[in-house]
């Protein structure tokens, strides 16, 4: 999950080599159809999430989302015809992002777990790109301009309407979860800018990626006695956010920024938010709250404006 933008792939360095067009096959509704379904299983994660707080403890969870989704991306790059060399700065690179990694799963599992997925849904996702832009600000790699200052003030009215800071409440306004959200957000802009340094296709980095977070996270935290005996719901939840979210919609996703290009790919990913909202609405019960809906049509302005995004305007496929 993640709300990608024209800079924002820039900076992940999507210049994508690994797909051969001429295997596309199938016509650019049906490819516009499958990014739709990404970005469903992105917004659906949140509630998956939800539902998988109630199982285990966030360590045993993202040992099997990730582990599972590493087994799985094995075939996907070997007929892509991609090699798994990877070399030792981009080894270096993909543990650090791991950790990252495994720091943001921590704040989703707490954020879902006190708070709702609708809230999280939409907050996080919509702050990832404005924290990530301010970043670069400090890091000297981006420069502000009146449009941008404009942007950011939206962007923080945004977030500041869907936690409805207006009631001047400090209790409600600090909440834990809402603490969560805002970590998680910064955890993956940081997570984002790392991985812009590995000099490997962005769909085997990401495999090591999955790895090395299973193996750091087994390592250190899993504790392998405590994981149970599952029920369907939560195989059911678990394989929709380990193959879904992970595998399917990343895969997706890398693929319509080479054969669509950045810009219009990221049009698409401004539906993930409202698709967590409507999916927490219709499978949790969760209250659709004028505040979440309006403060994240604010952030996504702010989005559009810092990365000059044009919303659906569509093409052929390449």
């Amino acid at each position: 999950m993640v709300l990608a933008t024209k800079d924002y792939t820039h900076f992940l360095n999507l210049d994508l080599k690994w797909y051969n067009g001429q295997n596309m096959t199938a016509n650019k509704n049906f490819f516009y159809f499958l990014l739709f379904l990404s970005m469903v299983a992105w917004g659906g994660s949140w509630v998956n999430m939800k539902i998988l707080v109630d199982y285990d403890d966030p360590f045993n969870l993202i040992f099997i989302r990730f582990g599972i989704a590493a087994i799985a991306m094995i075939p996907i790059i070997y007929l892509l015809g991609h090699s798994f060399k990877i070399d030792l700065k981009s080894l270096v690179v993909s543990i650090l992002a791991g950790i990252c990694l495994i720091s943001y799963m921590f704040c989703f599992y707490y954020g879902t777990k006190y708070g709702t997925a609708s809230l999280g849904g939409a907050m996080v996702t919509t702050m990832i790109p404005i924290i990530t832009f301010v970043i670069l600000i400090f890091l000297r790699k981006r420069k502000a301009g009146a449009k941008d200052i404009f942007a950011l003030f939206l962007g923080a009215l945004g977030v500041g309407t869907m936690l409805n800071v207006w009631k001047f409440d400090m209790q409600s306004i600090l909440a834990v979860q809402n603490l969560y959200y805002v970590s998680a957000a910064f955890l993956w802009a940081i997570l984002t800018i790392i991985s812009a340094k590995s000099k490997i296709s962005p769909i085997v980095f990401t495999f090591y990626l999955y790895v090395m977070s299973s193996f750091i996270d087994a390592a250190l935290f899993v504790k392998f006695d405590e994981i149970g005996s599952f029920d369907k719901i939560f195989w059911i939840n678990m394989i929709l956010i380990s193959f879904g979210a992970t595998v399917f919609a990343n895969a997706i996703y890398f693929l319509g920024v080479e054969k669509l290009g950045a810009a219009e790919v990221s049009s698409f990913v401004f539906l993930v938010p409202f698709c967590a909202i409507l999916l927490s609405f219709i499978f949790l019960s969760e209250d659709i709250k004028v505040s979440i809906v309006v403060g994240t049509v604010l952030t996504l302005w702010a989005v559009k404006l810092l990365n000059n995004i044009k919303i659906f305007k569509f093409k052929s496929v390449r």
